[in-house]
């Protein structure tokens, strides 16, 4: 039986096409879009960034998601066996991206949906006061004064994880049809729900149009920057979820003729609307705050956790009916969060399932106790240290590193034309109609994953290596980027390693 032919009885498929949509959806649009693209565009040239924005949206994230999807379909398998198919050689490369996503960004992840919980909780009450920076950081994280001073564990935030990882297990337990597609289904109408109603509050306050203006002002000046394409091929590949082996395990459970070509453009088109949208909510707000407090915008413009946790509380406390703003805001953020988490969790289960036949329940209770216990690393007083350094180390040089070896795997060795002829007979009729247009996309296509993605993802960690060398990473020791940073990598590389040279309980 041919690879394209093999679809096992063991693996379970999606009821619905638009349940796969959803599931694939709700993997990229995560904590990220919401508080990370706004401020990127807006630091690299606001409205102008959109143009290298949009290249790379062509030329790597549809490419890639498209790679990733017609893999998964084409072997009806995980990352690791789907690589492992191509030659067996490739097959740590696919154990690598689900071991560092499951181990490294799913046990701090889970942390921060934990503080949006918690956040979520105080919203009631406002609990962060006057002052939400110095709540934030001494009175709910108790930040120490370093990455090796640890001196006790949180435990309203231990708390609010151990029910984040409750909450990932109940769903991920049920399969994927009962589990997984059932709580997409939901999740995701009442993502975009309460997105556009934030969005919509937020453009009619006071001073609105200020920040709504400073987040698209475009500034062309900054286009011959190569930090800002740079910028660009990053947040595309974070934010669609590459490199995780989420996507080849969700397109492996997807029935014969399924539309890939229509799906990668839908699923990377869908997350790119929803992070530009997103960004007219946040800026409307910091335009408020700017507004209400008579202080130049800039001031209040930030990105990620200072966002989330300090500018957007501070905008809480000043807006009428703040208490239901923040509600729904941190309601969002916990939704986003736990829609990409279930995902991570079914990527790596759906490796293992398919190398050593183990029971998917007792896998999913395992995998979900190993996690939460290590994600206790990161509730320490600590643990913001820990988590800002291992994240930026595995997205910036695992996810960028396996998004390379993809291309090149795919592009040279395997050979783009293979699964530009499987995408091709998945058309379907509608595909049929347009098949010299289908054609014309699946050409560039193969130009973008044999030279233009793999040459701009390695532009892009050159271009972080060579910052890395200049000074260490937000000023951190030594001994924290290289135990933290470089050792969370190669632990999870010499694991991925040894993984892959274990036996086959199933058949490959």
């Amino acid at each position: 039986m041919s690879n394209e032919e093999n679809f096992t009885s063991y693996r379970p498929q999606w009821r619905t096409g638009i349940g796969f949509l959803f599931a694939a959806i709700g993997s990229a649009v995560g904590l990220g879009n919401i508080w990370r693209f706004p401020y990127i565009a807006y630091k690299n040239g606001g409205g102008a960034f959109l143009i290298p924005y949009l290249v790379a949206l062509i030329t790597a994230g549809i490419p890639i998601l498209m790679l990733e999807f017609a893999l998964g379909h084409q072997k009806r398998a995980s990352a690791p066996k789907a690589f492992s198919l191509i030659s067996r050689k490739w097959e740590w490369v696919g154990w690598w991206s689900v071991i560092f996503i499951m181990f490294g960004i799913m046990a701090y992840y889970t942390v921060v949906i934990g503080w949006c919980f918690n956040y979520l909780c105080f919203s009631f009450a406002q609990s962060w006061g006057s002052d939400p920076n110095t709540y934030f950081f001494n009175d709910f994280l108790h930040t120490s004064s370093g990455v090796w001073d640890i001196t006790a564990l949180n435990p309203i935030i231990l708390a609010a994880v151990a029910l984040i990882w409750f909450i990932n297990w109940a769903i991920t337990y049920q399969g994927l049809e009962n589990g997984i597609e059932r709580a997409v289904k939901f999740m995701m109408p009442v993502l975009f729900v309460i997105t556009a109603i934030i969005v919509v509050w937020s453009v009619f306050l006071e001073g609105a149009g200020e920040g709504i203006r400073l987040y698209l002002t475009p500034d062309f000046s900054k286009i011959a920057n190569v930090d800002v394409w740079v910028a660009a091929y990053g947040q595309i590949f974070f934010s669609l979820s590459l490199g995780f082996g989420i996507m080849i395990a969700y397109a492996s459970y997807l029935p014969k003729g399924a539309n890939i070509l229509k799906s990668s453009i839908i699923v990377a088109c869908t997350n790119s609307f929803y992070e530009m949208f997103a960004g007219f909510g946040v800026f409307a707000v910091l335009g408020y705050m700017a507004f209400k407090q008579n202080i130049p915008i800039q001031e209040t413009v930030t990105s990620g956790i200072g966002l989330a946790f300090v500018a957007y509380p501070k905008a809480i406390s000043m807006l009428p009916f703040g208490t239901i703003f923040g509600i729904l805001f941190f309601f969002l953020l916990c939704i986003a969060g736990i829609s990409s988490s279930i995902s991570i969790i079914e990527a790596f289960t759906a490796a293992l399932n398919d190398k050593f036949a183990l029971p998917r329940n007792k896998m999913i209770t395992w995998l979900c106790i190993l996690g939460f216990a290590e994600s206790i690393l990161f509730t320490t007083d600590a643990g913001l240290y820990w988590l800002d350094i291992v994240d930026h180390f595995i997205n910036h040089y695992g996810l960028i590193s396996v998004g390379i070896l993809e291309a090149v795997i795919v592009g040279w060795l395997y050979k783009t034309d293979t699964l530009k002829a499987h995408i091709l007979k998945q058309l379907g009729e509608s595909g049929t109609r347009h098949r010299a247009v289908s054609k014309a996309i699946l050409q560039v296509w193969v130009i973008c994953i044999r030279y233009i993605t793999p040459a701009a993802l390695g532009i892009a960690i050159i271009n972080s290596l060579i910052t890395e060398f200049s000074k260490p990473y937000e000023g951190y020791p030594v001994s924290g980027i290289i135990v933290l940073g470089v050792g969370w990598l190669l632990v999870t590389h010499v694991a991925a390693v040894l993984v892959s040279g274990l036996p086959w309980k199933r058949n490959r």
